[in-house]
């Protein structure tokens, strides 16, 4: 009969096992699907944020050209082009180098 018991306890302990293990199991692709998802929702944002960072991109460029620059002067600060007359150019001596 002790061995009997034997029998038992050693079946039910694999059984515990092999129960403990499944569930383990399951919990670990349940949390790789999740992390997965996550993954897939993270590189969705990132490609979103990249084309946003590009967009950006190019409006700068085409607030930052010359023509723009110049075109919001004249219109909206009254800025304009001087005249030969009104502009002068002053050549400054060129200090010697100390010695």
């Amino acid at each position: 009969m002790s061995r009997d018991n034997w029998e038992y306890g050693a079946a039910a302990l694999l059984a515990v096992g092999i129960v403990a293990t499944g569930i383990a199991k399951l919990t670990t692709v349940h949390e790789s699907r999740q992390r997965f998802a996550e993954l897939q929702e993270l590189q969705r944002e990132q490609d979103r944020l990249q084309e946003e960072w590009s967009a950006l991109e190019i409006e700068q460029g085409m607030l930052a050209a010359h023509g723009r620059v110049e075109q919001i002067a004249r219109d909206e600060l009254g800025f304009i082009e001087p005249s030969a007359n009104r502009s002068f150019v002053e050549v400054l001596p060129v200090p010697e180098p100390p010695q």
